[in-house]
């Protein structure tokens, strides 16, 4: 027994040898067929699942969460429904037929109980529904409504035509699954001729408002200057009506009184006519 004990041990050693790379093989090949064929999906949050069946997609929205798909027959298709935002620009004309480039940004979203139509009709993301439908329907939208306006009003009316604008794209886009958060024109760039023709308007306006202003002040100042001649006059003639006989003599009186006050007692060298003062000394008797 201890013979064959011995005999056989080699073989047996050989055997457990062959079998251990054998081990480090299959297992990981299994692992990984597993992971492959995992029956587990994860749908994150902002985030919407389609399941296909053989390529068919099921009725149900699948939500944030772990569900569950059979290997090789289903598949979860994740499609976004976060805020996203998209810029574009398009050429249109005004009402007066002048070309206006219009830039013009936007905030938007898939619906989350739209996305299941959204992926069978359109496309399997939202950047596709995104260049199939947005980007055709905000040009259309921006050529319809920049139609309304001349190139003046487009400014000075520029709130009024980006809601009109914003109505239109909104319509357009809900009836494929898709909402419009926000709409904003960023800008409008006319040809250069009609940009010169608005500044030189602008700058006549703003002369004709300069020479109004002086205007104004001019006739405030002649008004002022007309009420202070009219005060003057009206305080002169307040003091010639005032001005009497009585008042006269009194004045000269007060003047006499004041040359006698200033007088040193000292006669005039040259006089011409009657001397004022005489008999100054008095007669002897």
């Amino acid at each position: 027994m201890a013979v064959l004990s011995r005999l056989s041990s080699p073989s047996t050693a050989r055997q457990h040898g062959r079998a251990f790379p054998v081990q480090l093989i299959v297992i990981p090949l299994i692992l990984l067929l597993v992971w492959w064929l995992s029956p587990l999906v994860i749908v994150a949050a902002g985030e919407r699942g389609i399941k296909t069946t053989f390529g068919k997609p099921d009725e149900q929205v699948y939500g944030p969460g772990i569900h569950w798909i059979f290997p090789a027959a289903q598949s979860m298709h994740l499609m976004d429904v976060r805020l996203q935002k998209g810029e574009g620009e398009g050429n249109a004309a005004s009402r007066d037929m002048q070309s206006v480039q219009t830039k013009v940004a936007i905030n938007y979203h898939l619906d989350p109980a739209q996305v299941v139509h959204v992926f069978r009709t359109i496309g399997p993301s939202v950047e596709i529904a995104a260049s199939r439908i947005i980007i055709p329907a905000a040009q259309e939208a921006v050529k319809a409504v920049t139609a309304r306006f001349t190139a003046e009003e487009l400014i000075s009316r520029r709130t009024e035509v980006r809601d009109g604008i914003g109505e239109l794209l909104r319509v357009k886009m809900l009836r494929h699954g898709l909402v419009l958060d926000e709409f904003a024109i960023v800008d409008f760039a006319f040809s250069r001729s009609f940009a010169e023709a608005i500044e030189s308007k602008v700058k006549a306006e703003q002369e004709k408002l300069k020479a109004e202003r002086d205007l104004q002040r001019i006739e405030v100042e002649g008004r002022q200057k007309l009420t202070s001649a009219k005060a003057e006059a009206d305080a002169l003639a307040l003091q010639r009506q005032q001005i009497t006989p009585d008042l006269l003599a009194l004045r000269r009186i007060e003047n006499e009184r004041a040359a006698i006050a200033k007088w040193d007692g000292k006669m005039p060298q040259v006089t011409s006519g009657a001397v004022p003062f005489v008999n100054l000394q008095g007669t002897k008797n």
